[in-house]
């Protein structure tokens, strides 16, 4: 492994179909007042809501509800929360949802108690929380996989205004103290959601994976972790309410974007920046923006990172390699990916969430281009990958 890296996760995790008993104990931590978001009251028809309410009333917390949650939020509802938050001077924010409400609670966390414009601190400016500023804990019960934003910093918002959507990571002072992971807790997600989520457990793997050319031990968790999530998930799209794939599938997205699997490694996040563009103009489901430019992407860059992508498709998707050149591999590779794509169901052409052609000069405006990767695009080969993805 090449580089020098300092690793430190100070989330504490509860994992398993009893890990709900114990969050109890953990509000017990903070003090009485409670803000609880969540999204949109599917938690209530599902009888989560009153298993959390429950325990609320048990540690004797003050509640405070924030709901509407949106899949992508915005900075609007950001601002609504940081008041709350701020006029009823929470000791905890606690998410119960996916991650986009864990995102947002985030958010809320380091805007509360900040006088200036949280968007342009945080998301515009890139900067972190001050020293001195009052962050508010947060703690996450997890209804929904595929961000791992239930054990790492980062969080994404929407400002619909400028179209644009931006992600921060913030440091290990803003991430979850806790988090409740429950595999039948994400069983009623919708067949769309639940197998968008799993796409974007990939896109995170994928874009850790795809990068540099060391022999990297995270590469070899990275290919484990990647023939877990392909075998359990071609399992759950048959039967969601199988609980050995769940649970496998809820490990593999907490430990694909709880920065393990990236150390040592440069990494390459053009998918999500692309993806994340898309989703400013169309508000497309997350893991679909980044499913609809995959393999366009990939392609236009697998030259540059040739050898890499060869190896993707025999540790992971098994390709024989004997008498075939790396270019024929890693084409392969690329082909085993797509098919699994159209199997479990996921978007594969970004036309099918309402791009259209008019907005693609604005998508690669809006897109932040990144270095880490094989190649670093220009602008005209964004809009290229875009014009090949619809």
């Amino acid at each position: 492994m090449l580089g020098n890296f300092s690793y430190s996760n100070p989330t504490k995790l509860y994992f398993g179909d009893e890990a709900q008993k114990h969050l109890v104990e953990e509000l017990k931590n903070y003090g009485p007042k409670v803000l609880l978001t969540y999204g949109g009251g599917s938690i209530k028809a599902n009888g989560i809501y009153d298993e959390v309410m429950s325990a609320l009333s048990a540690a004797g917390k003050e509640v405070t509800e924030l709901p509407g949650v949106m899949p992508n939020p915005t900075t609007d509802k950001l601002y609504e929360g940081a008041t709350l938050a701020r006029e009823h001077d929470v000791d905890l924010i606690l998410a119960v949802g996916g991650g986009s409400t864990i995102d947002y609670a985030k958010a809320v966390s380091v805007a509360a108690w900040y006088d200036g414009d949280p968007w342009e601190k945080y998301y515009l400016r890139q900067e972190d929380p001050d020293s001195d500023l009052r962050i508010i804990p947060v703690g996450a019960v997890l209804t929904m996989v595929g961000t791992g934003s239930e054990m790492n910093g980062g969080s994404v918002i929407t400002n619909h205004a400028t179209k644009l959507k931006i992600g921060k990571v913030f440091g290990e002072n803003v991430m979850p103290k806790f988090a409740i992971l429950n595999p039948r807790y994400t069983f009623s997600v919708p067949q769309r959601q639940m197998v968008a989520g799993f796409y974007d457990i990939m896109c995170h793997i994928l874009e850790q994976y795809l990068s540099g050319d060391d022999d990297n031990t995270s590469d070899y968790m990275a290919e484990g972790l990647m023939r877990s999530l392909i075998h359990s998930s071609r399992i759950a799209v048959k039967n969601p309410h199988d609980y050995e794939a769940r649970s496998n599938i809820m490990w593999t997205s907490t430990w694909a974007l709880n920065t393990l699997i990236g150390k040592g490694k440069s990494q390459d996040w053009m998918v999500h920046m692309i993806g994340q563009a898309i989703g400013a103009y169309t508000d497309a489901t997350h893991g679909m923006t980044l499913s609809g430019v995959s393999i366009a992407y990939y392609r236009h860059i697998m030259s540059y990172g040739l050898h890499k992508f060869a190896r993707f498709a025999t540790a992971v998707w098994g390709v024989p390699a004997a008498g075939k050149t790396d270019e024929q591999l890693a084409a392969e590779g690329l082909d085993a990916l797509s098919a699994w794509m159209k199997e479990i169901g996921v978007a594969t052409e970004i036309s099918s969430l309402g791009v259209t052609e008019d907005m693609l000069e604005g998508i690669a405006d809006a897109t932040l281009i990144m270095k880490g990767g094989y190649k670093v695009l220009s602008r005209d080969e964004i809009i290229a990958v875009l014009r090949e993805s619809m």
